[in-house]
């Protein structure tokens, strides 16, 4: 697994290292980096991670424009913050940008190897608090609101691949139980991106939520 790390304080980007270290030895780390800047100058495609460990505040360019930029440059490119910060109005915007899980920087060995197994087996990790965060935010966007009419039209087959996309399962366990080929859930989930402009799991979550298809 080919790893990069961006954080700007160097000692604990050398912690973080020895951290992995401790997980396992089938992990990589192609490049450390000092915030988004220069990231910019040390990612390319011949030097692509499958995961990037990252902080959000940093100076020059912070978590939040450095996935932006991840996403219209090397949208493949899988981002797991790791942060002490707590504050629900950061947590649900890094999600909401597209970020595949997040983890404190006090985690432990343990929860690190399945944070980075979950986000490249499954393409997330929510831990319950970070779930709990998302809900409280939704839950307080929706309040006082009436059920809207969908803005898009979904058929059936993809309103029932939506709300099994909001669960636990993988996109190869989801094509199993819809008795489908993994190819076409991919279409069901390229389709839906494009119908519902976002650009995640968590972006499919959220309208999920929002218009009712799935029960908090």
């Amino acid at each position: 697994m080919k790893l990069a790390l961006v954080d700007d304080h160097t000692l604990f980007r050398k912690g973080l290292i020895s951290l992995i270290e401790m997980v396992g030895d089938n992990y990589c780390i192609l490049f450390e980096a000092d915030d988004g800047k220069d990231l910019q100058t040390k990612i390319s495609k011949d030097n692509e991670p499958d995961i990037i460990l990252m902080d959000i505040h940093m100076p020059n360019m912070n978590g939040f424009e450095t996935v932006e930029w991840l996403n219209a440059n090397y949208p493949l490119v899988k981002v797991l913050v790791v942060s002490m910060i707590e504050k629900e109005d950061t947590i649900v915007k890094m999600l909401r940008l597209g970020v595949k899980g997040y983890l404190c920087k006090d985690v432990e060995p343990k929860e690190m190897g399945e944070a980075l197994r979950s986000v490249m087996n499954k393409g997330f990790y929510y831990t319950d608090f970070i779930t709990g965060k998302l809900v409280h935010s939704l839950q307080f966007e929706n309040s006082g609101s009436q059920q809207k009419k969908l803005p898009v039209v979904l058929n059936e087959r993809e309103t029932e691949f939506l709300k099994h996309a909001c669960s636990e399962l993988t996109y190869n366990e989801i094509a199993s139980l819809m008795y489908l080929s993994p190819k076409t859930i991919d279409g069901y989930r390229n389709t839906l991106f494009e119908k519902l402009n976002v650009k995640s799991r968590v972006g499919l979550a959220l309208f999920a939520v929002r218009n009712g298809l799935v029960e908090l």
